[in-house]
């Protein structure tokens, strides 16, 4: 899962969204080095991935797009994933993605010191491109796409994901939706973790 999905999942904790959200950029046992609730974010983090590469309606996700992205396929879906949740915002949360924006974005700035150096490195990109919120437009999923495939080892395909996404969107959407469920109930029972959903008491 992308950012977005992580900081959903970390329910209403400011620490535990901390350590959800720097989870990939803190490696081995250096969880242990953090506070209590964040290290518990970063574990819940580890969990969340490991979860999700195990779920199969993310295999077939990865499958469909496996033609273009080979071993790199999950970070695509991912991205993809983020754009669901993101464009879908009113089905998930109590309050709207740009309040949701705001106050994660306080958090991090907040405890800029802890954060680990690459972090730091991209927090004021993300803050000021709106990042977050960004993914709720599918016409900026190619951008994402593009910057990560100048900077990182993702293929340059952007074209043709986007192609695959106009083209399988409801099979995507409605492989997400389930797994998402099933993520979330994951979860809240295993870490105790409540997550504010309309409807909910």
């Amino acid at each position: 899962m992308n950012y977005l999905a992580h900081l959903y999942l970390s329910g209403e904790s400011d620490e535990i969204k901390l350590g959800n959200f720097i989870g990939d950029f803190v490696k081995g046992n250096k969880y242990q080095h953090y506070p209590e609730m964040v290290s518990y974010g970063i574990q819940l983090h580890r969990s969340i991935d490991s979860f999700t590469d195990n779920h199969p309606d993310v295999k077939e996700c990865i499958q469909l797009l496996k033609p273009g992205y080979g071993r790199f396929s999950g970070v695509v879906m991912d991205i993809f994933f983020d754009h669901f949740l993101a464009a879908n915002w009113k089905d998930y949360s109590t309050v709207t993605l740009r309040q949701f924006a705001k106050q994660s974005h306080s958090v991090f700035i907040s405890n800029f010191m802890m954060l680990p150096l690459r972090v730091k490195q991209f927090l004021p990109f993300l803050i000021q491109h709106r990042r977050l919120e960004s993914y709720a437009k599918k016409e900026n999923l190619f951008h994402v796409l593009e910057i990560m495939s100048n900077r990182t080892s993702l293929p340059a395909n952007s074209e043709w994901a986007m192609t695959m996404l106009h083209q399988e969107y409801d099979q995507f959407e409605r492989l997400f939706r389930r797994f998402f469920a099933e993520l979330m109930e994951y979860v809240e029972r295993e870490f105790t973790v409540t997550i504010s959903k309309p409807g909910t008491p």
